[in-house]
């Protein structure tokens, strides 16, 4: 009689990469989500296949796509790995209650978050708040953060809170706005882009008399901040965001040289872990976010 060694299971390495992968159908987009190479990614679907002795993926040039028995597993794949989430996410909570970790676009962490810091630590002196700028939202499922702060858009089902709406309009140094005698003006002029929202110009001159007539065209940049610094320094007009400005144009280091602003149908959105949720200090996050000028209060 022989005896066999027991057979060893999947490594959860390979399990994690074929869920994240099949879910976002792009070995890229999960090497993205778990931070490792598209290749690992790639090796460790190869060795749970041949564990398995069956293709879960179809590759072809433009990418993969699951084979019959990929779909037919992956719902039980995800719930699986939600619930393992949940379960990490619990642990942390219960391991620090008094950190709190945020998400949120570069320009809102610099120019509208910062401000509501304070007043948290005035109101709670001991929740410790650490915040991650990140130019796309993180799935609160499987990312190691509590709250996240994002413009979405309206048509977008969410369960999060509605914080305030995105309004839109042009910003410039008041040097630059004594030039600014009407719309046409602004074809003189150098118009500052942000990356996130580049076609935020053409949506206001769209709703202008007179707008269409504009070239739109103009600097680019990454961050949001830098292209409102350079409309501080007067190189040009920037396509600004209310939330994001409304502090320099109360300091009179902006000027908005046209009264004419657009409601996007887009908010600001925070959404929260469920574990989170269930906190008080939860319930004094949305209130602190919500108010229009939360350093006039008293801590």
């Amino acid at each position: 009689m022989s005896l066999r060694r027991q057979t060893q299971g999947p490594h959860l390495n390979a399990l994690r990469a074929f869920e994240s992968a099949a879910r976002l159908c792009s070995f890229t987009a999960a090497a993205e989500e778990l931070g490792v190479t598209p290749g690992a990614v790639a090796q460790h679907v190869k060795s749970l296949e041949a564990w398995a002795e069956s293709p879960l993926f179809i590759r072809n040039t433009r990418g993969v796509v699951l084979t019959p028995l990929g779909e037919d597993l992956l719902p039980d794949f995800t719930r699986a790995f939600d619930y393992l989430s949940e379960a990490v996410q619990a642990l942390r909570n219960k391991a620090a209650p008094q950190k709190v970790r945020i998400a949120t676009l570069p320009a809102i962490a610099q120019l509208w978050l910062s401000k509501r810091l304070g007043r948290l630590r005035q109101l709670s002196p001991g929740v410790s708040v650490s915040v991650f700028a990140v130019q796309t939202m993180p799935n609160l499922s499987r990312e190691p953060f509590d709250i996240t702060l994002f413009f979405e858009d309206d048509s977008l089902e969410h369960d999060g809170t509605e914080i305030l709406q995105d309004r839109i309009f042009p910003v410039c140094s008041p040097a630059v706005g004594k030039r600014l005698r009407s719309i046409s003006a602004l074809s003189d002029e150098s118009l500052l882009h942000d990356v996130t929202w580049v076609n935020d110009w053409d949506t206001w001159l769209a709703s202008i008399p007179g707008g269409k007539e504009i070239n739109s065209s103009g600097p680019v940049y990454s961050l949001f901040s830098v292209a409102l610094e350079e409309a501080r320094n007067g190189a040009g007009v920037l396509m600004a965001h209310e939330a994001l400005v409304t502090p320099f144009l109360d300091s009179g280091e902006l000027v908005s040289p046209f009264d004419h602003k657009v409601s996007l149908p887009r908010r600001l959105i925070m959404q929260t872990t469920p574990t989170f949720a269930q906190k008080e200090s939860c319930e004094l996050f949305k209130a602190v976010f919500a108010e229009e000028d939360v350093n006039t209060k008293p801590g």
